[in-house]
């Protein structure tokens, strides 16, 4: 039983820190969950975390606790799940807690002005990151139709200025289609 309950302390504190650390929205935690469920703690191949992260862009709500109900999930079951959304929840919890009780001074200070400016630059690299990583393993399936795809929502959404929802769905729409056909084709070369 300790062994569960180390695992799940492991859960918490890993949540915990990465939501405390992280500073820019979603994507940025998404590399740091990456470094740190796949390459050191090796609870998750790479392609569930990649998986992780298109089902946690695709469903709503904040892409963190999205990705701590399903890492917790896979780990620990619901137990896990909702030992992660403690770790994801809390820190921000706290944060925007203190600082509504000093929005005047927050707001008026130069100093933390200067510091949310440089901040944003390093978010702005971290995001880079992630979709570095993320077209590398678009582009690691060797699937022409992943990579297609991947080109032609960068193109509907930068230059053409289509919603990202319309895009998620229409991809989901094409994903879905694109596994009915796989396994129609698996099933037929198993028949013969």
């Amino acid at each position: 039983m300790k062994k569960d309950y180390s695992k799940l302390w492991t859960l918490f504190k890993s949540m915990f820190v990465l939501s405390a650390c992280t500073f820019g929205g979603g994507f940025v935690i998404v590399s740091l969950m990456k470094k740190r469920y796949v390459e050191e703690l090796k609870w998750l191949e790479e392609e569930e975390m990649l998986d992780v992260t298109a089902i946690t862009q695709s469903v709503p709500g904040p892409l963190p606790v999205n990705a701590s109900v399903i890492i917790g999930y896979r780990m620990a079951g619901i137990v896990g799940s909702l030992v992660a959304i403690g770790g994801t929840i809390l820190p921000p919890m706290v944060i925007i807690s203190v600082i509504s009780l000093f929005y005047n001074q927050f707001r008026t200070n130069p100093y933390i002005a200067t510091a949310l400016e440089v901040m944003r630059a390093g978010v702005a690299a971290v995001i880079f990151d992630v979709v570095i990583n993320l077209a590398g393993n678009v582009v690691k399936t060797k699937r022409v139709l992943y990579i297609a795809m991947m080109i032609i929502a960068f193109i509907a959404t930068y230059l053409l200025d289509v919603s990202a929802m319309l895009i998620i769905l229409v991809c989901l729409g094409i994903g879905l289609i694109d596994l009915v056909v796989t396994l129609k084709k698996n099933k037929k070369g198993e028949a013969v």
